[in-house]
């Protein structure tokens, strides 16, 4: 299983940035896909995830309203839409995912580092 993320970059507060997770190696199906981050000497914390069936989506209260997480089933990937970006926002991305009965992440991507400048 690989999970590959991307679209991370140097942005300006207030700009909008889309990172994508691109998911191979086997199917996903009943997966639940999920986006974390790690800001520097930080614990990683959960900021979004989504059942691979159904689209169910949930989300961390501190990103509600300004992250919006998807998936496309045909392309296999799962996107996560970031706008109106603070410096908070700082941290590396990771995506994930697990099985539906799992509580743990079964699988983990490499991550990908947003950096939000004032």
């Amino acid at each position: 299983v690989q999970l590959q993320a991307s679209g991370g970059g140097l942005v300006q507060a207030g700009e909008s940035l889309r990172l994508s997770c691109k998911a191979s190696g086997r199917t996903f199906t009943n997966f639940i896909m999920g986006w974390f981050r790690q800001a520097p000497g930080k614990e990683r914390e959960f900021v979004a995830d989504i059942t691979w069936n159904l689209g169910s989506t949930n989300y961390a209260d501190s990103v509600k309203g300004r992250f919006t997480i998807s998936r496309d089933k045909a392309k296999n990937t799962v996107d996560l839409q970031i706008d109106t970006l603070k410096p908070e926002d700082t941290a590396v991305y990771y995506c994930g995912a697990r099985r539906p009965m799992s509580r743990d992440y079964n699988f983990w991507g490499r991550g990908t580092l947003v950096t939000v400048s004032s």
